[in-house]
């Protein structure tokens, strides 16, 4: 129970140092960009250190017992579900990350005249001319002399 007063005592503090400083626009730190949020946190933490002393209060427990507190145990929980939807989002874009490295975007600017062959090449077959420049460099041969060619071939969709 003492520690938890501490905690209570403590985050009383901060939330009031917090608030202070936000009120005076004065920065927490050169890591810390956003105030409003930081402030809000320690309102957050102190509002719970006072509903787990309490509870501890009273239930007449001699320490805290978290299996026994079923609103923390829920927010747990809820929290445990963030972290785990947020850990798996962030593999998903590791991954397209990773898969994207040997991709290459181009930005193509041409004069009018291949510009043109290209757009009547690719309406023909149906594609877009970016479809239709893929496809060509996707049939790109190069010789052992370096010498760049690209075999007949008939676009598709």
């Amino acid at each position: 129970m003492a520690a938890v007063a501490e905690r209570v005592a403590e985050a009383a503090a901060r939330e009031r140092e917090t608030a202070e400083r936000l009120r005076r626009g004065g920065s927490f730190s050169e890591f810390e960009a956003d105030s409003e949020r930081l402030a809000a946190v320690w309102a957050a933490k102190h509002v719970e250190w006072q509903r787990v002393r309490d509870l501890i209060a009273q239930a007449g427990w001699g320490a805290y017992e978290p299996e026994r507190d079923a609103q923390g145990s829920m927010w747990a929980q809820e929290r445990g579900e963030r972290r785990s939807g947020a850990l798996a989002a962030r593999a998903a874009f590791e991954a397209r990350r990773r898969a994207q490295v040997d991709e290459l975007r181009a930005e193509l600017w041409l004069a009018a005249a291949p510009s043109r062959l290209i757009r009547a090449v690719a309406d023909r077959a149906g594609l877009m001319p970016a479809q239709f420049l893929a496809q060509l460099a996707e049939r790109v041969v190069v010789s052992e002399d370096g010498t760049v060619s690209v075999p007949p071939f008939t676009p598709s969709r």
